[in-house]
């Protein structure tokens, strides 16, 4: 009983969170033609997202990306060939989606650099393997208590390097951990815990060791901060003559 009633109770809350606030969304001609153009398999697609859970990450990440997905090219979605995506839904949980999807909101491509053909499959079938499992709610809420800025509260807190967060159900993900998941299954870095030590055989040179972050605690804003990951432009205009360009001139 007492189960039922939390399951019930949760999903009210997702559907509240679901629920999307006015946003100003950019009205571009040729947008569709402009960023199909403009991906690659395995790219990973930024969303500054309009629900009540993209203004929460927002605000948690410092951040105008509230969501992320992963391109993987021509699939059919309900018998439709369409340019498609893998993410993670709040209310779905992880899902194929088209990319009209998206069109209308504030996008940026980030593409992972010097990866081959075969390895950027691996990471599309790594997403598209886990297609149905469930949204992590838990790993939200726990996000919310790592990235709060505990020491303005209790500077002796700190966090722990080992941290992970979320249930740690295989069966559960949010946006960034599934896409973090799927490249870190290939050992490509995102943002890594870089440790840094002298060699005692020569002064001066310093051996740099790679470990992985846990995967759980990546979010949106990672693969655009990540310098293994290049930002694609897909809205400039390369026509551009600004010097035809009309300005209001204030009297």
């Amino acid at each position: 009983m007492g189960h039922g009633i939390l399951v019930s109770l949760s999903k009210c809350i997702v559907k509240v969170l679901a629920k999307p606030s006015h946003q100003h969304r950019p009205n571009l001609p040729d947008s569709k033609a402009k960023l199909i153009s403009s991906l690659r398999v395995a790219d990973v697609l930024l969303v500054e997202g309009d629900s009540r859970i993209s203004n929460y990450i927002k605000y948690l990440t410092q951040s105008n990306w509230s969501h992320a997905a992963l391109y993987i090219g021509i699939k059919k979605i309900n018998g439709v060939d369409m340019h498609a995506l893998v993410e993670a839904d709040i209310e779905e949980g992880v899902r194929l989606i088209s990319l009209d999807h998206y069109l209308n909101h504030n996008l940026r491509i980030c593409r992972p650099i010097a990866l081959t053909d075969q390895e950027c499959l691996q990471v599309v079938q790594f997403a598209l393997e886990r297609v149905g499992i469930e949204y992590d709610l838990k790993n939200i809420i726990d996000l919310a208590r790592y990235l709060f800025p505990v020491s303005l509260i209790a500077p002796f807190i700190s966090k722990s390097r080992t941290l992970f967060l979320g249930s740690g159900e295989p069966t559960k993900a949010i946006c960034s951990t599934l896409i973090a998941q799927a490249f870190q299954s290939i050992k490509y870095p995102i943002l890594p815990i870089i440790h840094s030590h002298t060699e005692h055989y020569c002064l001066g040179c310093v051996n740099e060791i790679f470990k992985v972050r846990h995967y759980s605690l990546f979010v949106p804003r990672d693969f655009d901060l990540s310098p293994y990951f290049q930002i694609i432009k897909w809205e400039s205009d390369l026509n551009l003559d600004y010097r035809s360009i009309k300005w209001h001139e204030e009297s």
